[in-house]
């Protein structure tokens, strides 16, 4: 009808809305038939998996698809990305994603830090500090340590400065956290080197060039602490501590920019609570959608997904 009344030809219309001629004219010949459009087909996946990726879409709405397929997994039921992805749609429950070309090279970045790749918790830290302001005004910085091979994050230091002091309390309940996790000292874990008697250090805390992480204070807790190895990155270069960037944005906009958060002791309830999900209940993709804590407690190869055995299929 619009065509007709602007006398626009078929072709300058096919054009204009993107699609072929022989398509529009096939669309044509068919309402001129009076032939009904086919569909709607039949979707025995979907109908399967709704109410349970619909659970765990709202339960965590700032996922994307690829969490809640892993939840469903979780649950049992086998069903692909693609049927979740497409039933997400569907209900209205998730965004169109815009991926940037240079987050496909981040992995390198972070790999670039490290001479030997870890193999096992405990290996690997990455340290630093992100801000986030109140709705009270108020400004806090949030300095936590992060295992680079099982994702797991330990407990967060919040303090309204970013100085050396609150650096090494970041440290210490790291370690305070990663002791109690072992049931004994990290020291323990040390290796002794034959010829010289020194003790190797079992944790290489990774930060960047931050003052911080380069103050007198700082590397005394390290000379203080024969188990830890302090390494900053290269300058300039954020991809080289990624993991831990890549957890506060995590941290930041799957909970704390979701919530009103009013002074700072509610920040830092909002973090243990997100600290909680994160560890014990989120699946995380580098680590074949197990969980942190179960990978940290090596109850879970990170390359092998964990899935229950038990599955629920279509029924038609």
């Amino acid at each position: 009808m619009i065509r007709i009344q602007t006398g626009m030809s078929t072709a300058r219309f096919c054009e204009l809305i993107d699609i072929p001629e022989r398509t529009w004219r096939r669309w044509q010949a068919k309402a001129r038939a009076s032939h009904p459009p086919k569909g709607p087909w039949p979707q025995p996946a979907r109908r399967a998996a709704r109410d349970l990726a619909l659970k765990h879409a709202t339960a965590h709405p700032a996922w994307g698809h690829r969490k809640v397929w892993a939840m469903t997994r979780y649950d049992g039921h086998r069903v692909s990305q693609a049927t979740v992805l497409r039933l997400l749609r569907d209900e209205g429950l998730i965004l169109p994603a815009h991926y940037q070309r240079e987050r496909r090279n981040l992995a390198e970045r972070r790999k670039a830090a490290f001479a030997k790749e870890p193999t096992k918790p405990n290996q690997v830290w990455q340290l630093d500090f992100s801000e986030y302001e109140t709705t009270g005004g108020g400004r806090w910085r949030i300095a936590s340590c992060r295992d680079y091979w099982s994702k797991y994050e330990f407990d967060a230091h919040v303090s309204p400065t970013a100085n050396m002091h609150d650096a090494v309390t970041a440290v210490e309940k790291a370690l305070a956290e990663a002791e109690f996790l072992l049931g004994h000292p990290l020291i323990e874990e040390a290796l002794v080197d034959p010829e010289t008697g020194e003790i190797e250090p079992v944790v290489t805390i990774v930060t960047d060039n931050g003052g911080p992480f380069r103050s007198f204070t700082f590397e005394a807790l390290i000379t203080a602490h024969p188990e830890l190895r302090h390494v900053r990155t290269r300058v300039r270069t954020p991809g080289q501590n990624g993991s831990r960037e890549c957890g506060f944005g995590a941290m930041k906009y799957e909970w704390l920019f979701r919530e009103e958060i009013d002074h700072g002791l509610e920040l830092v309830e909002q973090i243990n609570a997100y600290r909680n999900d994160y560890n014990h209940v989120r699946p995380h993709e580098a680590i074949a959608w197990n969980r942190p804590a179960d990978v940290h407690a090596s109850l879970a190869d990170p390359t092998t997904p964990n899935f229950e055995r038990e599955e629920t299929l279509p029924t038609t």
